[in-house]
């Protein structure tokens, strides 16, 4: 069941140096790709980073953050930003009314950098992290790099924003899973009431 899985995965940043057999990796991208997202639109690209000096110079990117040299593969999940005439911004527009107008003030530049569609490409890193797991591999999520420097790396178009790195390995030992809250402290039924 996908709740075993959940209950014994944890972030990973030790990885053993053991190649990822290429049917396992088209398996991961493809539990993305099958992945949900808003209106279908599917505004992603899955960059797969196996090369060592690549994968050195996207941890420098992310500000040195060295255990991620390690990893013997990198997925890039890269976003395609929404354009104003397709009505990018509406969304945020309608969950945000009160902010309306600031929404539709911001720089487009800058609301692209800030939005990302990145909560489009969430549930495709989530699914494949999962489906990473199920197979023995571990994964651990990177949001803290610099985004242009990493889209510079990769050869980006400049309609592709570079949202999320997933590191993925055999874990180089076994750990406990993660401690995590119980049900009762995290949910709440019709009305908040902590």
């Amino acid at each position: 069941m996908i709740t075993d899985l959940l209950r014994k995965r944890r972030s990973q940043r030790e990885f053993a140096d053991t190649p990822i057999p290429e049917s396992v990796v088209q398996d991961i991208l493809e539990a993305g790709r099958l992945s949900p997202s808003g209106g279908n639109e599917q505004p992603w690209a899955f960059g797969v980073i196996t090369d060592p000096d690549l994968i050195a110079g996207i941890a420098e990117v992310a500000h040195h953050q060295r255990w991620i040299a390690h990893a013997p593969l990198l997925i890039i999940l890269c976003t395609r930003g929404v354009g104003d005439a397709a009505g990018g911004r509406d969304i945020q527009v309608d969950r945000f009314p009160e902010m309306a107008q600031a929404i539709r003030d911001l720089d487009h530049s800058l609301y692209l950098a800030l939005n990302q569609e990145e909560h489009q490409t969430k549930i495709a890193g989530t699914h494949m992290a999962l489906t990473a797991w199920e197979h023995g591999i571990g994964s651990c999520w990177v949001s803290r790099f610099e985004v242009s420097r990493l889209a510079a790396l990769l050869n980006l178009p400049d309609s592709y924003l570079p949202s999320e790195i997933l590191a993925l390995g055999y874990p180089l030992a076994a750990h406990a899973p993660t401690k995590k809250k119980p049900l009762e402290e995290i949910v709440f039924y019709n009305r908040f009431n902590h």
